[in-house]
């Protein structure tokens, strides 16, 4: 016979206020909307949308933090009993990114603090062997994976290909990675994910295919090139959900795996990690004259590096030299030999990831390409994301990209930094307010001056 008895008051309010979400659930929303002005703000009122969510993106857990354990302990197993007591004993485990091996040099564990020694033994051929027989075969990319999970493990080969070395990179499906773009996913919106190794493309994009999957029911379909967004093996990770997986032999063949995909599986979203070729730019574009909504990632900082970068170039329409006659030259106050997009962009959105908590918003890719082409500043959205409380901020208005201090806090802002300077084709940078160009100068933002004038 089971008795429930009631709970005193301000126990029941600990135990409300303890008490841990479950893992799949999804926390109800607060809205609360505020009005404020800000000081370096052109309009007298600034609309604020105010949200609570329930993420802490500190801690790298997953859908599980025993999942997370587990899966950490399968690639510790391939080191050494006294380096795996080492590396678990450490404050930073849980933010483990890689282990280092090479042959006849200390084993490094990487953490966000620093390298850290793992072994005053250098590394011996038998220790890379016992690494190396728990893991799958090495594919032409020289990767390789631990079944059901993300980690990733690369090899450093000589001469005669012998392995002499390893690199031990740490995978984990964090929930609420992609929390910065809800609301571009939720639209349909192309995506396209630019960032340096390592800043974490693969982690969003992965997440990203698991919410369109799950939260919005659409048939998603990852062309996954080296095993990192699904995991190694034939059956995919739990991190992608009902998403499913296509494994790419050879990173040769992505392009033509990305057309089958099209063509026998009928998917309405494609996600695709590393665009790295013509051939799959091209591969892109066919896709996305389609109709099918597409999430990327390819090797950059920013737009511009797409832009100048004649294998990818086409992901953003295309750049093509235009002569102009004297007159259109002289209205628009340029030489008469000028680069333009050629055409639409495969891409409706881009997202410039500048580190784990901060995101770069071009809500129209092919405005961007044509604002850098022009020499004008484009409009641009810095999202925020920040881990120590649970509070988030929807910011809308043309503020300057400074350092805020609203801890634990998701903010999203509209054309700040670059685009406080920003003027339309038919608009002289000299046609600005005073107040405008000298907010540019106190913030040490570039501003550029054009001088017109008759030398007689």
């Amino acid at each position: 016979m089971l008795l429930r008895l009631p709970l005193p008051l301000h126990l029941l309010r600990r135990y409300e206020h303890h008490q841990p979400l479950l893992p799949n659930s999804v926390p109800p929303k607060r809205f609360n909307y505020h009005i404020f002005s800000h000081p370096h703000s052109t309009s007298p009122t600034v609309p604020v949308l105010r949200a609570t969510y329930p993420v802490d993106l500190s801690s790298p857990s997953s859908f599980s933090e025993d999942e997370q354990e587990v899966e950490l302990g399968r690639l510790l197993s391939l080191l050494p009993e006294e380096m795996r007591r080492r590396v678990s004993d450490h404050r930073e485990l849980q933010q483990l990114m890689e282990v280092v091996m090479d042959l006849g040099r200390k084993p490094l564990a990487r953490f966000p603090s620093g390298d850290f020694v793992i072994s005053e033994y250098p590394i011996t051929v038998q220790d890379i062997e016992h690494a190396t027989a728990q893991v799958g075969d090495f594919a032409i990319d020289n990767r390789a994976g631990i079944s059901r999970t993300l980690h990733r493990i690369s090899a450093i080969r000589n001469r005669k290909g012998t392995i002499i070395g390893l690199t031990c990179r740490v995978g984990r499906a964090i929930s609420g990675s992609a929390k910065l773009l809800q609301d571009l996913v939720q639209d349909g919106s192309s995506l396209l994910l630019i960032g340096p190794p390592g800043v974490g493309k693969t982690t969003i994009i992965r997440e990203v295919a698991r919410m369109l999957a799950n939260d919005y029911k659409k048939r998603v379909m990852i062309v996954d090139t080296s095993n990192e967004i699904g995991g190694d093996g034939d059956i995919p990770h739990s991190g992608i959900g009902s998403a499913r997986r296509m494994q790419v032999p050879n990173s040769d063949m992505q392009h033509k795996v990305l057309i089958e995909a099209v063509e026998n599986h009928m998917p309405q979203v494609i996600v695709i990690d590393e665009i790295g070729t013509k051939l799959e730019a091209m591969a892109a574009s066919t896709i996305a004259q389609r109709g099918i909504q597409l999430v990327a990632t390819a090797h950059g900082i920013t737009i511009e590096n797409l832009i100048m970068n004649p294998s990818l170039e086409m992901l953003v329409g295309g750049i093509q030299s235009v002569t102009l006659g004297d007159e259109e030259a002289s209205r628009r106050g340029v030489q008469k030999t000028v680069l333009e997009r050629k055409g639409p962009s495969t891409f409706s959105c881009a997202v410039e990831i500048i580190s784990k908590t901060q995101l770069r918003i071009h809500r129209s890719l092919e405005a961007t390409v044509d604002a850098i082409l022009s020499g004008r500043f484009p409009n641009v959205e810095v999202r925020k994301m920040k881990s120590k409380e649970q509070e988030g901020i929807l910011q809308k208005e043309p503020v300057i990209d400074s350092p805020l201090e609203n801890g634990g806090e998701i903010i999203l802002k509209d054309a700040p930094g670059r685009a406080d300077v920003q003027t339309r084709q038919d608009e002289s940078p000299s046609m600005l307010p005073i107040d405008m160009l000298e907010d540019s100068w106190e913030h040490q933002l570039p501003l550029r001056l054009f001088c017109y004038g008759n030398g007689q």
